[in-house]
Parts: C-alpha cells; sequence; structure tokens
C-alpha cells in the first residue's frame, strides 16, 4: 500500500477531489493511504505561526522552517519521499509519475505565501517539483494534480492498468500484441485521436480506416494521427 502524507495550511481544500472518482476508490480498496496535515499544528506560539519576514527585507512572508522541520520528523520514516511543490522545480511529466508511483511514502509540502526558507529545500526535502511555467497561489493545487497523476499508476488501481500505456507521454514497447499501434513504433507523443458511437453523428463521420478491422493499417493510421497532432500542439515533444 502506497501512504501520501500532505502538509497544508489549507487541509479544507483537498476534501472534494480526494473523495470523488478514482482516488476515492483507491483508498476504499486499501492500495492508498492518503492524509492531509494542517502544517500549523506544530507550530508552537499561540498565534499558530508558521510564516515571517524574510530577512534582507523583501515583499510577502516565508514559510518557516522550524514548523515543517517538526512536521517531518513526526512523518518521516526510512522508505519516505519527501516533495515540496514549487514553481522553481523540476517540471512534473508523466516519466515523473511513474518514477513516484514505485515509492511506498510520499509527503509533499505544500509551499504558501511568498517561498519558503531556503533551509527546507537544503536540508529537509528531498525534491521539488512544479506543474508548469506559472505561479499559483500555494502549492495545494499542484499537490492535487501529482497526487491524481500518481495514484492512478499505483498497481490495482486502474481495473486496466494496461491502458496507461497507450496514453499521451507514455513511451511504448515495440512488439506487444495488444498495442494499439500494431507493429508501428510510436514513442514520446500525444494520445492518437479516439472515436465511439454513433458512426455518423451531424456528418461528423468517424474514419473509415476504424470500421475495417486491419488492425495493421489502423495501427499506422494512429501513429500518423499522433505525430499530427504532437506537431502541431507539442512540437517540443519531437525534439
Amino acid at each position: 500500500m502506497m501512504r501520501v502524507d500532505i502538509l497544508t495550511l489549507f487541509p479544507k481544500m483537498f476534501s472534494g477531489p480526494f473523495d470523488e472518482s478514482i482516488i476515492k476508490r483507491a483508498q476504499e480498496k486499501g492500495l492508498v493511504e492518503i492524509k492531509i496535515h494542517n502544517l500549523r499544528d506544530w507550530a508552537e506560539d499561540r498565534h499558530k505561526t508558521v510564516d515571517d519576514r524574510p530577512y534582507g527585507g523583501g515583499v510577502g512572508m516565508i514559510l518557516m522552517v522550524e514548523p515543517v522541520d517538526r512536521a517531518l520528523t513526526d512523518l518521516r520514516k526510512k522508505n519516505s519521499k519527501v516533495i515540496l511543490l514549487d514553481a522553481a522545480g523540476e517540471k512534473f511529466t508523466q516519466s515523473k509519475a511513474q518514477e513516484l508511483a514505485k515509492d511506498k511514502h510520499l509527503i509533499f509540502v505544500a509551499g504558501h505565501y511568498e517561498g519558503v526558507d531556503q533551509r527546507i529545500k537544503e536540508y529537509l526535502i528531498d525534491e521539488e517539483i512544479s506543474i508548469g511555467d506559472y505561479v499559483l497561489t500555494g502549492g495545494e493545487l499542484p499537490a492535487m494534480v501529482v497526487v491524481d497523476a500518481v495514484v492512478r499508476l499505483v498497481h490495482g488501481v486502474l481495473e486496466k492498468p494496461e491502458a496507461t500505456q497507450f496514453e499521451s507521454f507514455s513511451p511504448l514497447e515495440i512488439g506487444k500484441r495488444e498495442s494499439p499501434f500494431g507493429e508501428w513504433k510510436l514513442e514520446n507523443s500525444l494520445e492518437y485521436p479516439q472515436y465511439t458511437r454513433p458512426e455518423n453523428f451531424r456528418g461528423w463521420k468517424v474514419p473509415k480506416i476504424l470500421l475495417g478491422g486491419n488492425h495493421k493499417e489502423i495501427g499506422k493510421w494512429r501513429v500518423e494521427r499522433a505525430m499530427e497532432k504532437t506537431k502541431k500542439l507539442r512540437p517540443d515533444l519531437l525534439k
């Protein structure tokens, strides 16, 4: 079972996303345990202070090292990986999600305010992760994104785990009999277009090749369409 601990100043933000859909089922199956912790519980003054003004001056407040250290002392185990959600961190990718899905204990620190004391980054965490080149008001939403992407990859969570092999950004191995690309190779691209019934809606028709049952030609078509889509929307993936 994977355990996920999240340190945040706003624990109520997590009640909706983690109580629905796949993440809820993963917890009910006993495959994942998610605990949300209020960082203020580790503050020692009567005002529950967890932030202060930056040395040297500047705008905003900085998350203090002391309450974070106390929280991690209580939560960290030998197999724990501590991750800070920070706009300056490593950009989150599907490959990173697959990597984290193999861990048994993840602790996420959701930063807030202007930033965190640098000593948190240098001495208390293992990794910094960013979900994109933009700034949010805190690390809560990024934590939700990362946890969702990781939990769905934990063994047993999805009814058909092999489906994740064919999603956007997921590298494929040649020669897999169940591959929707047949003998064709496709790596690090967006997912190919997909259709379902009805065959014709308002004159918008499903491509005939998908209806013919020639899996070799369907595989070729899917590779070509996936490459077209990737070149148009994410050409950086092909560099």
